[in-house]
């Protein structure tokens, strides 16, 4: 077959299976918003009771439950349906994964001291409760699998944000793919558990082309893409495929198909912008989120320009004020609009906030851009 007819045959089922995400997350984002209606809203944890540490004691149950070496069931057990399901995952996080307090707090977008009492609550109930840890039988686990999930990637994350300096927190990005293939060992029909394996397979595939020499971010546009590893690639391409033939879709189905559009185009001015603009469309749907919407609006300012994806993200300045990334998308924006002074401002918090030395550097980029030109416009 002439290479030009492969390629436009590619581009085809694509296009066919962007469709196809969008029209199935529709379908379950109406599913989901029933579910919430019929759902009574999470207790209040206003009042906090820091009693004494009980980690100590917890970690010995587990170990005398010789489930020391295991992770995964870990992550499993620790998951109890007695805890509210943002307190199992940081407990788990804390006690099974080693994640710090500050590392949690920052996955979930709240103050270390907020989630430092959501931890101290969850395992003062845990010891008062006398909860046992026990291996979960079959529909135990298929109960726990979404928790579970969020704590796989949330670890992928962690270790994906690291900068190539801190090989110790880069590991972790490993160490989710490697828990991602254990539970599509468990769950071998499950769409969503192949579309999170995808998922972190097709974004660690650029790891080696995210940093230059260095050190220094480099942006997606920028990257070397013959640093991309075409064999996870590959991977995270045929699991998707296998996925769809299930006739359903989630979250992290939607972000792996979002990430396929990003494999698949062999040059930066070749990105299906309006294919992810409409797979964004349909994660909001099946999961509303202000992060969510901050990715979109990338997409958007490559459809719609930079005033529309602006607009998009201004209502999220409360709930994203701790957040990177949204100072740094949003200084973006607005020195694409010529706003200056008002980009100088966004660029300022946003090194504020930087989590590493990276994500520092990168922005002082900016800052430095818009010092030079304005001293260069002095002396004119």
């Amino acid at each position: 077959m002439p290479q030009g007819v492969a390629q436009l045959d590619r581009q085809r089922a694509a296009a066919r299976s962007t469709a196809w995400l969008i029209m199935v997350g529709r379908n379950a984002a109406l599913d989901a918003v029933r579910k919430r209606s019929r759902q009574a809203p999470m207790p209040d944890e206003a009042q906090i009771s820091d009693l004494e540490d009980v980690e100590t004691p917890m970690a010995e149950r587990l170990d005398e439950s010789q489930y020391r070496d295991d992770v995964l069931r870990l992550m499993f057990i620790c998951c109890h349906p007695d805890l509210p399901a943002t307190q199992q995952i940081a407990l788990a996080l804390r006690i099974v994964s080693g994640l710090t307090v500050k590392q949690i707090a920052r996955a979930f977008l709240v103050g270390e001291a907020a989630m430092e009492q959501r931890i101290t609550r969850a395992k003062t109930k845990v010891a008062d409760a006398g909860v046992a840890f026990e291996t979960p039988g079959p529909i135990e686990r298929s109960e726990r699998l979404a928790a579970v999930m969020q704590m796989v990637y949330l670890v992928f994350n962690e270790g994906y944000s690291a900068g190539p300096k801190d090989e110790a927190r880069a590991e972790l990005a490993d160490e989710a793919i490697r828990l991602g293939r254990l539970l599509l060992r468990m769950f071998q029909a499950e769409p969503e558990v192949m579309g999170l394996l995808a998922l972190m397979l097709l974004q660690h595939s650029r790891s080696e082309a995210r940093f230059d020499a260095n050190g220094e971010a480099v942006l997606l546009e920028d990257q070397d893409r013959s640093l991309w590893r075409d064999k996870l690639i590959q991977e995270g391409l045929a699991l998707i495929d296998k996925a769809m033939r299930h006739k359903k879709t989630g979250v992290y189905l939607v972000q792996a198909a979002i990430a396929a559009l990003h494999a698949r185009a062999r040059r930066f001015e070749d990105t299906d912008w309006a294919g992810i603009d409409a797979l964004y469309a349909t994660l909001e749907r099946l999961q509303p989120s202000p992060v969510i919407t901050l990715n979109r609006a990338v997409a958007v300012s490559k459809t719609k320009g930079p005033q529309a994806a602006l607009d998009m993200i201004e209502p999220l300045g409360d709930r994203l004020s701790t957040y990177f990334h949204f100072h740094g998308a949003r200084g973006g924006l607005l020195l694409m609009l010529d706003r200056r002074g008002e980009a100088r401002v966004a660029f300022d918090r946003a090194i504020a906030l930087a989590n590493t030395a990276a994500e520092a550097a990168h922005i002082r980029m900016h800052i430095d851009r818009l010092i030079a030109e304005s001293e260069k416009a002095k002396r004119a």
